[in-house]
């Protein structure tokens, strides 16, 4: 096996699985859909464990809508909403006085493109959005389970009172506090105040429940996400081509030991639908390089639900929500109850800092054991150069010298394989059609030049999850967004000249040349052989620049070691031939 063949195998398999993804999102049959109430967790009390309590509203469709009477299928009146503006030094947001949520973020460190002549100062990359095409907010609130439990309360859709319509964390200020406040008729008075710290994409939540009135209120706090899924891909190749649409795009959560995850089109699946008591956990709606997750405090248990609101609309929204245990106010006392919500970008080697398994978030898959020490070097060095690109250079040269005698038993394998190639293509004019004869004289031939067919194989088979690990890093990696290398602007973008494609198609007729010649391979592979590398050429057309750089790099160094062994050899060998 040579290394042309090893890349065959594994970019038919890739084409593959990728195609048979943008088929399988495009074109298989959907499973049909269940109407649903729009009132989801219709447990009718709450317990001490923490069990969904009910009439926790879903949101209406639209934000001029009016919200469901809770607990009496009425309608209320619509309520005019006062939206605040809050930004600190990474984050600038807007909170909607309906129900304290929030409704939109943006992440200022981090353009939605990458700056350019024409556009030197792109717009921040927006995670939160209220718009119907884009849905994806950020609601908690409490939910009573008294008897005499009103229409009127604390959820995420009642009207909560603001003092201000903007707050902004001062220059030198380290802190910001923003309250929010709602009150009954009969006394009940909550304050939401949503913290939050300079440099950090953590936000503090605290729920206060001051019972002015004269009965005892009981209830549970929650927290939720709802996002509508993204815009599909317009064509199998956006599909395939495009990072965002290849990544995985639902909820997730942390159940204290496992990382667990629900795509939107699995959401109206029953077997995979959340419906578990989970302590230390989390919950999590993820995008490419960005989340955002509720995280309830670490020693409580809650209740965690996924759901689907309006499934047969136009955009269907997907919910996850946490419900904490059930709290008890007497008349004049006063408890509170806390939160955290993090809105940002997914940063590894920081998140678990903030909540044991959110570094799960950046999912590596089956190569997570490579993946994260590989993305800890790639670290490292660009600490050292200073330039993501000179980094995957360094990182590439690092992993050549870790494998060079792995690399060099295969190409010497190649190299003595090519200079049987005559004598493989006369067996094979001697026999003609007879593949049994031919197949025996060949092992023969190779038994007596005592050379093992297989001797390349090993080789591949240790460094190919390597390299399969890097592209899970260099595709999921943050850093390299927006990161810059010479030409190219974006290393998380195509080349916009297209110069490492065609390096690497060099590079792979270079390693052809190289490799033994095609006399004893079958005619339809070899035809394939010869495309390769315009196939590839295309393929990373497509791809991510720091994935090009990559593989270009790789099998540049690849094909001068090649080279290099090839030219011994031969020279070997006629050393041999002449004595």
């Amino acid at each position: 096996m040579n290394q042309t063949r090893t890349f065959l195998m594994f970019a038919l398999l890739a084409v593959a699985y990728f195609l048979f993804m943008a088929w399988e999102k495009d074109y298989a049959p959907q499973p049909p859909a269940t109407t649903r109430s729009s009132t989801v967790a219709t447990t009718t009390k709450a317990t001490n464990d923490g069990s969904v309590p009910g009439a926790i509203p879903s949101a209406p469709a639209a934000t001029t809508a009016a919200p469901p009477a809770i607990g009496t299928g009425g309608t209320l009146a619509p309520k005019p909403a006062q939206l605040i503006t809050v930004t600190t030094d990474v984050l600038r947001l807007t909170l909607d006085t309906r129900g304290g949520s929030l409704v939109h973020a943006d992440l200022l460190a981090y353009p939605e493109s990458a700056p350019t002549r024409k556009n030197p100062n792109p717009p921040p990359t927006v995670l939160l959005n209220n718009s119907d095409s884009h849905y994806f907010v950020a609601q908690d609130g409490l939910v009573s389970s008294s008897d005499t439990a009103k229409a009127d309360q604390p959820d995420h859709l009642a009207l909560f009172d603001s003092a201000r319509s903007s707050y902004t964390l001062a220059k030198g200020q380290d802190t910001l506090n923003v309250d929010l406040t709602w009150h009954d008729a009969a006394g009940l008075k909550v304050t939401k105040t949503y913290s939050f710290t300079r440099g950090s994409y953590v936000i503090g939540l605290t729920q206060k429940i001051d019972n002015g009135s004269s009965q005892t209120w009981q209830g549970n706090p929650y927290q939720q996400l709802q996002r509508v899924a993204p815009p599909a891909p317009s064509n199998w190749l956006k599909h395939f081509t495009d990072p965002e649409s290849r990544s995985f795009q639902g909820a997730a959560w942390y159940t204290g030991e496992k990382f667990e995850k629900l795509e939107f089109k699995n959401f109206s699946d029953k077997k995979d639908q959340l419906d578990s008591q989970i302590k230390g956990g989390w919950a999590a709606m993820l995008r490419l390089y960005f989340f955002a997750a509720w995280i309830p405090p670490a020693n409580q248990t809650d209740h965690y639900v996924t759901a689907t609101i309006n499934p047969d609309s136009a955009h269907p929204r997907y919910l996850i929500r946490a419900v904490g245990p059930a709290i008890s106010v007497a008349p004049g006392q006063a408890v509170s109850t806390q939160s955290r919500l993090y809105v940002g970008p997914n940063l590894q080697g920081t998140l678990d800092t903030i909540a044991p398994g959110l570094d799960l978030t950046i999912d590596y898959g089956m190569f997570k054991a490579i993946a994260v020490p590989m993305h800890w070097v790639l670290s490292q060095l660009h600490r050292i150069a200073q330039n993501w690109g000179v980094a995957i250079i360094l990182l590439v040269l690092l992993i050549k010298l870790a494998t060079w005698r792995l690399t060099a038993m295969q190409y010497r394998s190649s190299a003595r394989m090519r200079k049987l190639a005559p004598r493989i293509q006369q067996l094979k004019e001697r026999y003609g059609d007879d593949k049994m004869k031919m197949q025996q004289a060949t092992m023969e031939l190779y038994k007596k030049e005592k050379i093992n067919p297989m001797g390349g194989c090993l080789p591949v088979l240790i460094t190919m999850p390597v390299f399969l690990g890097l592209f899970y890093v260099l595709e999921y990696s943050l850093e390299l967004r927006h990161a810059a290398f010479l030409w190219i602007p974006d290393l998380s973008a195509p080349d916009p000249l297209y110069i490492l494609p065609v390096v690497y198609a060099a590079v792979m007729l270079g390693t052809q040349w190289l490799n033994p010649a095609a006399a004893g391979m079958d005619p339809a592979q070899a035809k394939m052989m010869k495309v390769m590398p315009l196939l590839f050429t295309v393929l990373f057309a497509f791809y991510p620049s720091g994935l090009c750089l990559y593989y270009a790099v790789n099998g540049l160094v690849g094909l001068g070691q090649q080279w290099w062994i090839t030219h011994h050899v031969d020279r070997e060998e006629d050393a041999k031939a002449a004595a």
